[in-house]
């Protein structure tokens, strides 16, 4: 009886053999930087319950350097997840309208249009 080949993968490299694979497990690794930047925003509303001295020191913090670098840090963390993801919208969640799809550059461009409108909405009300 023949034994069947089985293809001999690393359990902690497989990721590496294709740049796809990279591209997937970068993809997941920014999730780390968007759950340690929620912890930051919980712990600034705590510091904001504790009184107005409380919150002038978390803005302080966030104001040093090691702040800005985190902030800097999530900030292309969270573009690179964002555009990724649109990326693969229309894999992940085709649409049909009758009986044909619809194309997947129509699908990823509504969603950077609303990414732009939504942008531009925070930063002229932030102003």
């Amino acid at each position: 009886m023949n034994k069947p080949y089985v293809r001999s993968l690393s359990k902690t490299g497989w990721f590496l053999t294709q740049p796809r694979y990279k591209r997937y497990m970068a993809r997941e690794v920014t999730c780390l930087f968007i759950f340690a930047y929620t912890f930051l925003l919980i712990w600034g509303l705590k510091r904001l319950a504790e009184g107005p001295d409380a919150f002038q020191g978390f803005l302080n913090a966030l104001h040093s350097p090691l702040g800005v670098l985190f902030n800097l840090a999530v900030l292309i963390a969270a573009v690179y997840h964002s555009t990724s993801w649109f990326n693969v919208t229309p894999q992940a969640m085709p649409i049909m309208r009758g009986e044909e799809f619809v194309p997947g550059n129509i699908i990823v461009g509504a969603h950077y249009a609303v990414w732009a409108v939504v942008s531009l909405i925070v930063l002229i009300l932030g102003v």
